[in-house]
């Protein structure tokens, strides 16, 4: 977590370009990391030019070549605010009638994964002064450490959320970060996240390996797979790719595979690939049959995304794959017969192992719908014994608008219970876990709320006898009635 003095850095990039006529969060995060982007292909030249004067060679392809320049950042960023902006607005006539941001747009794979995904950008900043203030500013940003850089971007994108308008694509850090422990990521895994968003489960994924597990690193296959295929995303909003791809990058990951476009639709036929699945799937979406993959409806005919995503999921893992996967509660006891379709088939083809119950203020101020994550591990067999049951009822936030830091938190009991499922055996349902029969889900039409199994114990209330409160009225009343005469003497 970023603070002090850089903190104060980045809300002044933010409120440079709010006070420049860009209120829009999402368009504040896309200008900035363009520019970051643009940045980092400079110092990637410089480090390729530093390797041919010590070396005499450089075994790494120029990204520019010498007449290209003035569309270089440490070129530009010296020039008055109109030159710039016209390196930027005005085609070169001498490169090809290139501009800076045309040649970030058009430089393809040698720049890396980022610019394969630059199809549609756009150059959104009008003002020169705007411009040359906001480079100058991401010129003195410590980009040089992973970590740091990383935080820098996380922090930006906290951003989204806080400007209120696009906090739907942001789930809470500490409840990505809960789910990554409570999966314990595997050397071997293949992670993907369907509906990716800005790429917070595959970046607090990549983070919890750093942490937890550094002794892999010392494995070339294990590293090769890391800044390789290990990373997987898909998502339908390009301009949300963007900055899910600088989020990656910026956090170590400079190869993920990602996928643009819709994950329902019946172009990806991606089907047994994946070990991991981490997921917080569109809410409330509705689809037309034609537009989605028809095996996806063999499970469950529905036209709802929530329902679809699972079976999505389901579909999308290998043999033994595990997923978590955060779902509106509805998707718990639907009556439709696509939601027992669902539910059954994780309950008696698969292996539903948890089901953690998450307060209606988790997602405020954007949403108050209640939502549970669903943990479980496709088998084709079955499995599922008994499932386990947790009632969060505090995350560490208050459940209101403001989400302030309270100091009661379930997540940590959450996350050692789990660990210790053994332990849970003798729990009773008054108390906060519970294990459920898989029996007795289906004796109860595969309901999966909490609510239907939860067991809540009511501490009774002693009442006096109608006579007895009767007579304590009366005394009260003749009470009353001697200090009114009393104060009618003193009168």
């Amino acid at each position: 977590m970023i603070t002090g003095e850089l903190r104060s850095q980045i809300d002044k990039i933010w409120n440079d370009f709010w006070t420049g006529g860009i209120s829009n969060p999402l368009t504040v995060i896309e200008q900035f990391t363009y520019l970051i982007f643009l940045k980092q292909l400079d110092d990637r030249q410089k480090l390729i030019d530093k390797e041919k004067t010590v070396l005499g060679k450089s075994n790494k392809k120029d990204i520019y070549n010498p007449e290209q320049n003035k569309l270089r950042w440490s070129y530009f960023k010296e020039l008055d605010p109109e030159k710039m902006m016209e390196i930027f607005r005005v085609p070169q006539t001498d490169l090809d009638n290139l501009t800076a941001f045309d040649f970030m747009r058009t430089l393809g794979a040698d720049g890396g994964k980022f610019s394969q995904y630059m199809r549609g950008a756009t150059f959104m900043i009008e003002s020169a002064n705007l411009l040359d203030r906001v480079v100058q500013q991401i010129d003195k940003l410590p980009l040089q450490n992973r970590d740091t850089k990383g935080d820098l971007y996380e922090y930006m994108l906290s951003k989204i959320a806080e400007a209120g308008t696009n906090g739907q694509f942001r789930t809470p850090r500490h409840i990505i970060r809960m789910m990554v422990e409570l999966m314990q990521p595997q050397q071997d895994d293949l992670i993907c996240d369907p509906a990716m968003g800005t790429a917070g489960f595959l970046v607090s994924t990549a983070e919890y390996i750093q942490e937890k597990h550094e002794d892999w690193f010392l494995g070339k296959n294990f590293r090769d797979h890391f800044y390789g295929e290990m990373f997987n995303g898909m998502e339908i909003d390009p301009s949300m790719l963007r900055i899910a791809s600088m989020n990656l990058q910026l956090h170590g990951i400079e190869n993920p595979v990602l996928f643009s476009g819709s994950s329902l639709a019946e172009r990806n036929t991606i089907a047994s690939k994946y070990s991991l699945i981490l997921a917080n799937p569109p809410f409330k979406g509705a689809l037309d049959y034609n537009e989605v993959e028809s095996s996806l409806l063999q499970t469950t005919k529905t036209k709802k995304t929530e329902l679809l995503f699972l079976s999505l999921i389901l579909r999308m893992l290998t043999l033994g794959g595990r997923a978590a996967v955060i779902v509106p509660d509805g998707v718990l006891f639907g009556s439709s017969g696509a939601h027992k379709a669902i539910r059954q088939e994780l309950v008696d083809n698969q292996q539903l192992q948890a089901v953690i119950s998450m307060p209606s203020g988790v997602f405020k101020p954007y949403a108050g719908v209640s939502t549970a994550i669903l943990i479980f591990t496709k088998t084709n067999s079955g499995g599922t014994d008994k499932v386990w049951y947790y009632d969060m009822k505090a995350d560490g936030y208050s459940l209101d608008d403001k989400r302030s830091v309270i100091a009661v938190n379930d997540i940590p009991d959450i996350v050692a219970r789990y660990k210790n499922l053994i332990g849970e055996a003798n729990r009773t349902r008054t108390e906060q876990s519970f294990f459920v029969p898989a029996d007795e889900i289906r004796t109860n039409g595969y309901d999966l709320s909490i609510n239907r199994y939860k067991e809540v114990v009511y501490e009774e209330v002693a009442y006096e006898k109608p006579q007895v409160i009767l007579e304590q009225i009366a005394q009260i009343d003749s009470e009353r009635q001697a200090l009114l005469n009393e104060l009618k003497e003193l009168l």
